[in-house]
């Protein structure tokens, strides 16, 4: 597999590392909950069919990141079965009511927090990060591409600042929330 990674160059190993680096980043990006599990898992699948089948035509990264994207899909699933309401572990009859309630309390208390956090921002960010999730489909892509060419900077460093301040923003809801 290192010779198949390191595309006939040896590396000492070091294009491995910096697959499986880029792997957790990907599995964290997407919140996973063990992005080092994740990413040892596709690296497993990869050794595995390079054993079965000797040779691997597409790019070693572009590979990875193809066996990523099932080993992600089938987290999600998983994730999805999984879950278990509190009140079947318990043994109480579940009442949907009393869910829906709860459920309709706690995205309020969350929207308030969100309104509170948004205020507390820099003018500049509150203004982006609201106006970079503004629009369905087509609208937010060309609102993004706007918003790029406006602050004179590429579609990717306007993704990555959006993202700096979104994970602000949810760490300051989250605090908010664990105080109410």
């Amino acid at each position: 597999m290192l010779t198949w990674l390191d595309e006939g160059v040896d590396s000492a190993g070091e294009r491995y590392l910096e697959m499986r680096r880029r792997l957790v980043s990907y599995f964290d990006r997407k919140r996973c909950a063990a992005p080092d599990d994740l990413a040892d898992e596709t690296l497993n699948r990869v050794a595995r069919r390079l054993e079965e089948e000797g040779a691997i035509p597409d790019a070693p990264p572009r590979y990875c990141y193809i066996v990523a994207r099932f080993v992600f899909m089938e987290w999600l699933r998983q994730a999805d079965r999984q879950r278990v309401r509190l009140s079947a572990v318990r043994g109480e009859p579940f009442d949907a009511t009393l869910a829906e309630a709860d459920a309709d309390d706690r995205r309020e208390r969350l929207l308030d927090c969100l309104d509170r956090c948004l205020q507390r921002m820099d003018a500049r960010d509150r203004d982006l990060i609201v106006e970079y999730y503004r629009g369905e489909e087509r609208a937010k892509i060309e609102c993004r591409r706007g918003i790029a060419a406006r602050l004179h900077v590429t579609a990717n460093a306007l993704t990555i600042r959006a993202c700096r301040i979104r994970n602000r923003l949810e760490a300051c809801v989250t605090a908010c929330a664990d105080r109410k």
